[in-house]
């Protein structure tokens, strides 16, 4: 029987801030033997000679170059180098997705999340990790919370400055920032400083490479429990209220690596929340009105979920070619043709759709829905308290009704 073999897996070479001389001498025999070394343009360049070897610096854009500059290395040797850990936001992740597990081999060095815990001394489940590499820092704002511990894998030199600029216009002024500079390296630096000195130019020079620790001291956050205070969000009354909004949280029950439809989607509020729940989590917020569209944009970035998807058009025509949802929350327009069948359509098995109406179509269209389904059908009643002259009374809002449908499995 002829057995076939596979390609060999492309080895991703973890290197310190030390450079070569810090790689262990089995890895450089592996990087020195390679047909093909892949490399930052920094890495490739502190690599003694190799005759003959081909060496490639990472394509720009990475993820449009990364695959054809793959497929012309044919079943070439290839060795990647990148920095510490590859595992840790690193090219070692994104090879690994686009090649799978089995073509990939990842031999890293001591990660700088590891360095730097080690020189603040906090524990690795007590800070939690954010990174900024080439992302928007506003991800920073979910993770607010006095006392909080936050190591931050800065793109560049300007991070901190962006980072105290976040904090201080969040009320976060007094947290304070170390800069832990080459870690790892002969030339390892640290500074400290506050978020509101930082921004008054505390700091001279930033190193390039550094990751920032930062010790947050502000107002209580939010919180990760779905039904944050309507107050959180910019609206113009467009808004799936605060305990309607944690009633369709639980049932949507958003889960890490999840994608969340939010048809009708007003402030984005419930995709939002459903962001918030996980780093991971992802959702498409679809809006009709343009105005309300950018609304969603502007809560999404101020709550620490900017890459929220904002689709402006109206469902079910916008609905077309989005990725699937695995849940789906409909808070406006169910009763527009086309709209409930294609949500329910688009669901695969364990999919769960929650339909929120306030008026008599809505609610007729719901209960047909429950009667051809099932799901479970309700209605919500939300009284609060609010001053009746000199008294005080109970002011109902309107009732809502809520259909809530969850594929089997």
């Amino acid at each position: 029987m002829k057995v076939e073999t596979s390609p060999p897996p492309i080895t991703v070479v973890g290197v310190g801030a030390d450079g070569w001389a810090g790689v262990p001498e089995r890895l450089r025999a592996l990087v020195l033997t390679a047909e093909v070394v892949l490399g930052g343009r920094r890495h490739l360049a502190m690599l003694p000679d190799a005759p003959g070897q081909l060496r490639r610096a990472w394509p720009s854009p990475l993820r449009e170059g990364l695959g054809p500059l793959l497929d012309s290395l044919e079943s070439r040797r290839v060795v990647a180098l990148a920095s510490g850990d590859p595992l840790v936001s690193g090219i070692g992740t994104t090879l690994v997705a686009l090649l799978g597990t089995d073509a990939v081999r990842v031999e890293p060095a001591v990660s700088s999340v590891a360095l730097a815990r080690a020189r603040m001394g906090w524990s690795a489940h007590g800070c939690a990790v954010v990174s900024l590499v080439g992302r928007d820092p506003r991800l920073l704002m979910r993770e607010l919370s006095p006392g909080r511990r936050v190591l931050v894998l800065s793109s560049d030199a300007t991070t901190p400055g962006t980072v105290a600029a976040l904090l201080v216009g969040s009320g976060y002024g007094s947290s304070r920032l170390t800069v832990l500079g080459d870690l790892g390296s002969d030339t390892e630096s640290r500074s400290s400083t506050t978020a509101d000195d930082l921004l008054g130019g505390s700091f001279e020079k930033v190193p390039r490479l550094h990751v920032l620790a930062l010790e947050l001291s502000g107002p209580a956050g939010y919180g990760l429990v779905p039904g944050l205070p309507d107050a959180a969000f910019e609206h113009d009354g467009q808004l799936t209220k605060r305990d309607l909004r944690a009633s369709a949280l639980a049932r949507l029950a958003p889960s890490p690596g999840l994608h969340l439809w939010d048809v009708g989607a007003g402030a984005g509020s419930v995709a939002v929340e459903w962001m918030r729940a996980h780093p991971s989590c992802a959702a498409t917020a679809v809006e009709a009105d343009p105005g309300r569209a950018e609304r969603i944009g502007r809560n999404a970035g101020r709550l620490g979920v900017p890459g929220l998807r904002v689709v402006t058009g109206r469902a079910p025509d916008a609905l077309t070619g989005l990725d699937a949802p695995d849940a789906v929350f409909v808070g406006g327009g169910a009763t527009r043709p086309g709209v409930l069948d294609t949500c329910l359509e688009a669901l695969g098995p364990g999919g769960r759709i929650v339909v929120h109406g306030v008026t008599l179509e809505t609610e007729h269209l719901l209960a047909e829905a429950y009667r051809r389904h099932g799901g479970e059908l309700s209605r919500l009643a939300v009284e609060t308290a609010a001053p009746v002259g000199t008294f005080t009374g109970w002011t109902p809002a309107r009732t809502v009704t809520q259909w809530y449908l969850s594929r089997d499995r």
